[in-house]
């Protein structure tokens, strides 16, 4: 099946088979209904991924899915990357890289470039099960969006990097989710995919390439090495 999105400014040409909609979608979506089923309220599920996996494209399509598959229910994704801290706050704060001070600018998407006690509060907000405001953000902007979505639905998916980050501060986020979901992916194939992102937001091939191994890189490596394990993990050869 043919999937075309808009992900946080970008436009997203992605394809799932019909075995990737059988054996993953399809499952994934109904055990959740049956957590749901259980739990009697809102249904918080978490899928954490590192950069360039594909995670964004992923819990969108889950929700477009839904609507077909569970139209009795209302499934809505969002994601973390609204909580990246303000252009201007990156560009005039320094933070330690490998013994030197640098802006954070230089590692946006980094864990601290990210304002972890915002995120909590609206996840506190998300999990309550009223209605709950939530940003996204824009490439092209380089900058989040305050209250961009409304948050009401029974199941609710977020996606982000960090979120079964075992470090101080991020190792506790997996624990107010009903469910988790790990998405795992090959180095090489993951830096094609952020470098290819980096130069469609608008730099040159030279500048995403750059970019993506002084920054990326390192973050595709912490998620991919210092994760807590999750209830379900999932490969990028899963969506062939």
């Amino acid at each position: 099946m043919n999937y075309n999105v808009n992900i946080n400014g970008i436009d997203v040409e992605a394809t799932y088979s019909a075995d990737a909609i059988k054996n993953v979608i399809e499952p994934l979506l109904m055990h959740l209904v049956e957590i749901r089923q259980q739990k009697g309220g809102r249904v918080l599920a978490m899928i954490a991924a590192p950069p360039g996996a594909g995670k964004s494209t992923l819990v969108s399509f889950l929700e477009y899915y839904a609507k077909a598959l569970l139209p009795e229910l209302t499934v809505q994704a969002i994601g973390m990357d609204g909580f990246h801290r303000r252009q201007e706050y990156l560009t005039s704060h320094e933070t330690e890289v490998d013994g030197k001070m640098i802006p954070m600018v230089q590692i946006k998407g980094a864990p601290v470039t990210f304002d972890l006690g915002a995120f909590v509060t609206k996840i506190k907000e998300v999990l309550a099960g009223g209605t709950a405001l939530w940003p996204t953000y824009d490439r092209h902007l380089h900058n989040p969006i305050e209250d961009a979505i409304t948050v009401t639905g029974d199941i609710v998916i977020l996606e982000g990097n960090y979120l079964l980050l075992d470090e101080e501060g991020w190792r506790d986020i997996h624990k107010m989710a009903d469910y988790t979901i790990f998405l795992r992916g090959d180095e090489e194939v993951l830096r094609k995919r952020l470098v290819d992102r980096k130069e469609a937001s608008g730099n040159s091939r030279d500048k995403a390439e750059a970019f993506v191994d002084f920054s990326d890189m390192r973050n595709v490596r912490l998620c991919l090495n210092h994760s807590l394990p999750a209830d379900l993990e999932l490969r990028l050869e899963d969506f062939p």
